[in-house]
C-alpha cells in the first residue's frame, strides 16, 4: 500500500515538471563535447581509446552537425620530463654520473620518435571510425600534467585505462587513474581491460 502511495505521489509531480507554454524554448541538454584520452605505451590505454571509440563515436563524427556542435576528441601522451635523464647514480658508492648533452638530445629524440608512434596508431584507430581528433603531447609527470591540461582545455569527460597495478605498485608507483580520479577537474572515466589485456 505504501508502494502504491509514493507512486502516486511521484507521478504527477513528473508530468507536472514540464508545463506547456506558447513560445518557450525547449530545456537545453548538455552533452559531451570535449573529450580527453590519455595514452601511454599499455595496451591498457589504447583498450580505453577504443572503448571511448565504440560507445561515444556518435558525439564525435567528423559530420557537419558533429562539427557545429563540437564534438572533438583529444588524445594526450605524456613524455617523461628530460631533467630525469641528465643525472643518474652509478653504482653502490653513490656517485652520479651526468649524461652528455648528446646523450641528452638521443634520449630526447627516441622519446619523440616514440610519442609519434603512439599518436600515430591512436590517429589511425579514430579516422577508421571518423571521430574528429586532435593529438598533444605534454612533457612532465603524466599525472599532473593531464589533470593541468583537462583544466586549460575545459574537457568535459577524462578517459584513462586501468593498467590493473596490484596494492604494493600502486603503493609505490601510483596510480595516474587514481590520481586523475581525486585531482581531474571533470568527470573521470576510468576503462579496466578484460584480464588478458592487462600489462
Amino acid at each position: 500500500m505504501a508502494e502504491d502511495q509514493a507512486t502516486a505521489v511521484m507521478e504527477p509531480s513528473a508530468v507536472e515538471k514540464q508545463p506547456e507554454t506558447a513560445g518557450a524554448e525547449a530545456p537545453t541538454v548538455t552533452i559531451t563535447k570535449r573529450m580527453m584520452v590519455a595514452i601511454d605505451e599499455s595496451d591498457s590505454s589504447f583498450y580505453a581509446l577504443q572503448w571511448v571509440i565504440d560507445h561515444f563515436s556518435n558525439l564525435l563524427m567528423t559530420t557537419e552537425a558533429a562539427e557545429a556542435e563540437g564534438g572533438l576528441l583529444t588524445v594526450v601522451h605524456v613524455q617523461s620530463p628530460s631533467h630525469h635523464f641528465a643525472a643518474f647514480p652509478a653504482g653502490p658508492g653513490g656517485a652520479t654520473v651526468y649524461a652528455s648533452s648528446s646523450m641528452i638530445e638521443s634520449v630526447k629524440k627516441a622519446q619523440q620518435e616514440a610519442s609519434a608512434a603512439l599518436l600515430s596508431r591512436a590517429l589511425q584507430m579514430c579516422r577508421a571510425k571518423q571521430i574528429r581528433t586532435e593529438t598533444l603531447v605534454l612533457e612532465g609527470e603524466a599525472k599532473d600534467m593531464i589533470c593541468q591540461a583537462v583544466e586549460q582545455m575545459h574537457v568535459d569527460l577524462l578517459v584513462v585505462g586501468s593498467r590493473g597495478l596490484g596494492k604494493i605498485k600502486r603503493a609505490f608507483i601510483g596510480s595516474v587513474s587514481d590520481y586523475c580520479a581525486h585531482h581531474a577537474n571533470c568527470p573521470i572515466l576510468i576503462v579496466k581491460p578484460p584480464k588478458e589485456i592487462t600489462t
